[in-house]
């Protein structure tokens, strides 16, 4: 009995001898050849799939045949035989299947720490643990997605889901009735950017989001401008309709009303599930290791809302130091990813270009965004701010914002009205 601790030959042989007795066990198959260890048993599978690709069978007598002279080197039509023999039942092709899935990450986990372990005695650690940490995550998610494409098992669930009562809206509401009719909600594995010029009120209106998400699903929020605690007194001062200015210094500006809201709102906020990070210096793989961390913790019981607050602020990888456009449009296809892969919905928040400021209309568009047009491509959905008393002092729709959806990839683009009260960053729907 093989005893090594980074393979077992028996469990492959007993792989391998399935796919033999029954050909057909290759469609349920998502190994690739590179996750087998042994080289000759490698070989042989990769007949197989050779043998697939040309719609064949898949035998002893088509492996022998695919293999050619090969085959004296890999044992012979005997060694096939032998292999078919010992199984006792193709019934346990999946576990077959899954142990040598398991023994495949172990020996790329281990590779990879040796790995980190050499190159940490001289190269910058920092680029090293990223590098180690992004592979490590590869490990877990991709190693075994060899699927071949198949779509029953989505159409089960596709026909499951229709059975449910989602409610009035499928995705995670916004608070906002007007603009959940527009975008259905946020929908869970969507890259949702949200753009608008400084202290226009994308902040404030994050934190709207992840305030009303929190209540019955997960909110994150990364804060990489504002410290946890300055973040919490904004939420306070939403929640409790206390103006922010007497939050500077509340002991000697509160009155006894606003004491008792204060309370309030401290105890709400409370019962929320959110979650803040404020680390200094936070990039890609940080967000996507804490991101996984909670996914994990929740399974698939709730429903994730990600706030990044803001993308241009999110350090990029030091090997394209010196191009910011290909720093950001890295972030930018990583967070895509990530939405995708842990079936989150990731808001970003994102500085505009300057070149709003030199136009007679305002209104961002999507050429504004910074830096890089790979925003553009990679998001979901694209949502500007917009406020005329920003701009215009003197104007007649003083604490009005609009709520501009430039591009919406499963839905209509359009524009939402809500009032926005600046004392306590607070937005709701308008009168009438």
């Amino acid at each position: 009995m093989n005893k090594n601790p980074y393979y077992s030959l028996e469990v492959e042989e007993a792989f391998i001898g399935s796919l033999l007795l029954d050909g057909e066990l290759i469609k349920d198959c998502s190994l690739r050849p590179e996750h087998l260890y042994v080289p000759r048993l490698k070989t042989l599978f990769t007949y197989m799939l050779k043998l697939t690709e040309k719609g064949k069978p898949i035998d002893m007598v088509s492996v022998a045949e695919e293999a050619g002279n090969e085959l004296f080197n890999l044992g012979g039509g005997s060694y096939l035989a032998a292999i078919s023999g010992s199984v006792p039942t193709t019934a346990n092709f999946h576990y077959y299947q899954d142990t040598v899935k398991a023994y495949f990450r172990k020996r790329r986990t281990v590779e990879i720490a040796h790995r980190i372990k050499q190159d940490a005695e001289e190269g910058d650690i920092e680029t090293i643990l990223r590098d180690g940490i992004t592979e490590l995550q590869q490990v877990e998610e991709h190693s075994v997605a060899y699927e071949q494409g198949e779509i029953k098992n989505n159409l089960i669930d596709l026909y499951h889901e229709c059975e449910k009562d989602m409610g009035e809206i499928g995705g995670i509401p916004t608070g906002f009735a007007t603009l959940d009719n527009l975008t259905g909600g946020f929908q869970e594995s969507d890259f949702i950017v949200i753009g608008a010029r400084p202290s226009v009120g994308k902040t404030a209106f994050a934190l709207n989001l992840a305030l009303k998400a929190a209540q019955e699903d997960i909110a994150i929020i990364f804060s990489l401008e504002m410290a946890t605690k300055q973040l919490l007194k904004r939420a306070v001062a939403q929640v409790a309709e206390v103006s922010s200015v007497k939050l500077r210094n509340p002991y000697k500006l509160l009155e006894d009303h606003d004491w008792n809201e204060l309370h309030r709102a401290m105890g709400a906020l409370s019962q929320l599930n959110l979650h803040i990070f404020d680390q200094g210096g936070m990039d890609v793989t940080f967000i996507r290791s804490n991101v996984r961390k909670l996914r994990r913790k929740y399974a698939e019981k709730k429903r994730i809302l990600v706030v990044i607050d803001y993308l241009q602020l999110i350090m990029g990888d030091p090997r394209l130091k010196g191009n910011r456009q290909a720093e950001i449009s890295e972030i930018s296809r990583t967070l895509k990813q990530m939405a995708k892969e842990l079936n989150v919905v990731v808001i970003a928040l994102s500085q505009l270009s300057r070149a709003v400021e030199s136009r007679q209309d305002k209104r961002p568009m999507l050429s504004d965004l910074r830096e890089s047009g790979q925003i553009e491509q990679d998001s979901d959905v694209i949502a500007f701010l917009y406020r005329d008393d920003y701009y215009n002092q003197r104007s007649k729709e003083k604490d009005r914002i609009e709520i501009i959806i430039a591009k919406q990839r499963n839905g209509p683009v359009g524009t939402v009205y809500l009032k926005f009260h600046k004392e306590f960053g607070r937005f709701q729907e308008l009168a009438g």
